[in-house]
């Protein structure tokens, strides 16, 4: 069985889409062949590649990529991880199934953070949702 390419699609691909790439490539290689991408483009969060690095993840090779970059490829999967990126994917021809996972912005929520520290842990909250998430793959995407 071929692995199942599955494309993390957000907002500027700086966050939520690297790690979901990241924790796809490290638990499900093999299985998935992950990308991600932006409908925008960002650059690469430095809290997000930190708090990857601390779970053994190493993400700090990855580069913010636009859409655009990965035309041609054919995925089975493109799942978008926010709102804005929800709203605003395009059409994926043939037979690429396209799926709404939504995860809190970390950025967002480390607004108001009152030190470092606090900032760091709303970037881990969200680095564990999307684990629990990636542990799920491909089991999830064929419950219907």
């Amino acid at each position: 069985m071929s692995e199942l390419k599955i494309l993390f699609l957000c907002t500027g691909n700086s966050c939520r889409s690297q790690m979901a790439e990241g924790w796809a490539r490290h638990l499900k290689g093999g299985v998935i062949d992950a990308y991600s991408a932006g409908i925008e483009v960002h650059g690469l969060n430095p809290h997000a590649v930190k708090v990857m690095a601390e779970a053994g993840v190493d993400i700090s090779k990855h580069k913010s990529k636009h859409l655009d970059e990965l035309r041609g490829i054919d995925f089975d999967y493109v799942i978008t991880v926010c709102g804005h990126a929800n709203e605003n994917c395009p059409f994926f021809p043939g037979k690429t199934k396209v799926i709404h996972v939504g995860f809190d912005d970390p950025p967002k929520l480390a607004q108001k953070a009152a030190s470092e520290e606090e900032k760091l842990n709303c970037y881990r909250k969200v680095r564990d949702e999307i684990k629990d998430f990636i542990l799920k793959l491909p089991g999830y995407l064929n419950r219907g």
